[in-house]
C-alpha cells in the first residue's frame, strides 16, 4: 500500500509545507475562507441557487453606496473564496461594522441580477476581528 491517496498528491507534514510555500497570498486567504466556511456550518457561495434560503460567510471585499430607483443602497461584495455575493441594505446609507475586510455571517434568499448572486436586506452577523 503506497502512502499517496486517490487524489494523486502525497499527503504529510513536509508536502503541506512546500504547498503552503509556494501558494500565493490571494490562494492562502481563499483555503482559510473555504475552511472557514466548513467550520461555521455555512452553505459555501459558488454552491448557491436561486431563490434558495442560505447562510454564508465571508470577507467584505468592497463596500460603496449605490442608490437603487432613487433609494439609497448600501451595496457590499463577500468572499468565501469559492465565489462573490453582492450583499445589498436597501435604505441605507451606512452600518456601523460594514467596511471592507471584515467578516461576517449574512443570511437570507439569493436571488440574481445581472448574473451575479445578491442577497438583499439579509440578517447578519458581524465577526471578530482577527483571530480570537
Amino acid at each position: 500500500m503506497s502512502a499517496v491517496p486517490r487524489s494523486g498528491k502525497p499527503t504529510g507534514r513536509f508536502r503541506r509545507m512546500f504547498d503552503r510555500l509556494s501558494s500565493s497570498q490571494e490562494d492562502l486567504e481563499s483555503e482559510e475562507l473555504r475552511e472557514d466556511t466548513e467550520t461555521t456550518g455555512c452553505t459555501r457561495i459558488g454552491d448557491c441557487q436561486d431563490r434558495q434560503v442560505v447562510s454564508v460567510t465571508g470577507t467584505l471585499r468592497t463596500v460603496t453606496l449605490r442608490p437603487r430607483a432613487g433609494v439609497p443602497a448600501l451595496e457590499a461584495e463577500l468572499f468565501d473564496g469559492s465565489a462573490a455575493l453582492d450583499v445589498v441594505w436597501l435604505g441605507r446609507r451606512s452600518i456601523t461594522g460594514i467596511e471592507p475586510g471584515r467578516k461576517l455571517i449574512a443570511s437570507g434568499r439569493i436571488s440574481m441580477s445581472r448574473g451575479r448572486r445578491v442577497l438583499f436586506n439579509p440578517k447578519y452577523e458581524l465577526r471578530p476581528l482577527g483571530r480570537e
